[in-house]
């Protein structure tokens, strides 16, 4: 399939506006050049379409699971056609990719994400921040696209790749802060592996939600952090 194309641009040199003459009332100035206006409805318009596309996408996946998500269906949901959505994504697991991406930017813009907290605790910012991955998990919203892009991310290394880049790393990227900042303030021992701890710390909440081995709870979490921290915190003869 064809790369996404760009979305069209305002013309690079804007027409200059007619100034009347003295002679000539206000209301005679030429109009707006017409190409001036289409290119921002036209965009507009692209956005529209994109965004139902998601949309689509995501209420779908939770209606019907992803065995059962199509193009056709999506396009039938947005009300576009098939084209229209292979012209910006291969496939609808990329669809579903930037459709969760833009589903995770959208609670952030709303306040459901603040930022990781540094209050000083890190045993309670770590467990402030994994209750609320518990709660992300297992909201409907959010539980069908991510088990979707899971399982497709395991057959398809590229949407694995990307899957891990756009919406894993950026996560954990902020976990590994945090544990840098503990080490800094002598809460956390510095020969500890950071990426390694921050994966003790998640994969046990991963591992539950994905095979359902037992409820995922507010409890689970906190036991994770824990026993983690009990392993890397810092020791008395820690400089």
């Amino acid at each position: 399939m064809a790369d996404s194309p760009t979305p069209a641009q305002p013309p690079s040199a804007q027409p200059t506006p007619v100034q009347p003459s003295p002679a000539q009332p206000s209301s005679a100035a030429p109009s707006a050049d017409p190409v001036s206006r289409k290119a921002p409805n036209a965009n507009r318009r692209s956005e529209r379409s994109r965004r139902a596309i998601l949309d689509a996408a995501l209420a779908l996946v939770g209606e019907v699971g992803y065995d059962r998500l199509t193009i056709e269906a999506i396009a039938a949901r947005a009300g576009v056609g098939k084209q229209t959505i292979y012209r910006w994504w291969p496939s609808r697991a990329a669809v579903l990719l930037d459709a969760s991406t833009a589903l995770f930017e959208d609670a952030a813009a709303e306040g459901e994400w603040t930022g990781f907290p540094d209050t000083g605790d890190v045993a309670a910012d770590l467990k402030h921040v994994l209750r609320l991955t518990v709660d992300q998990f297992t909201d409907e919203k959010y539980e069908a696209p991510t088990r979707a892009l899971t399982a497709a991310g395991a057959t398809d290394p590229e949407l694995g790749r990307k899957f891990t880049r756009e919406l894993l790393e950026p996560s954990l990227a902020l976990y590994e802060e945090r544990l840098r900042a503990a080490v800094l303030a002598g809460q956390v021992d510095p020969g500890v592996d950071i990426r390694v701890a921050v994966e003790m710390l998640v994969g046990p909440l991963t591992h539950r939600w994905l095979l359902r081995t037992a409820p995922l709870t507010h409890a689970f979490a906190d036991t994770c952090v824990d026993q983690v921290l009990r392993g890397i915190g810092a020791r008395p003869d820690s400089p």
